[in-house]
């Protein structure tokens, strides 16, 4: 198992096309990944477009991403370059 934090750096944070974004993608890995808010406590899976939306991550919430599986290196490195450039939004 892998987890590491992102701060959300787009100015609508995870609305609806970057939580589409990460449910495909999460399609292509077999790991089962997981975000979650530290600071509530709230949780979803990756593959689950209203899950995440409902974490109601804004900009500038830290968000942990959390892969557990045969490419969670792979999962880390992309969804952490995703947050990064704020989801090609910028």
């Amino acid at each position: 198992m892998r987890e590491e934090k992102f701060t959300i750096v787009n100015e609508q944070g995870l609305h609806a096309r970057p939580a589409g974004q990460i449910a495909k993608e999460s399609r292509n890995y077999k790991s089962k990944i997981t975000l979650t808010i530290p600071e509530t406590g709230k949780k979803s899976d990756a593959k689950s477009l209203m899950g995440i939306m409902t974490l109601k991550a804004k900009k500038g919430t830290v968000i942990t991403i959390t892969a557990d599986g045969e490419d969670e290196d792979a999962v880390i490195e992309r969804f952490g370059e995703l947050i990064k450039t704020g989801f090609g939004e910028d």
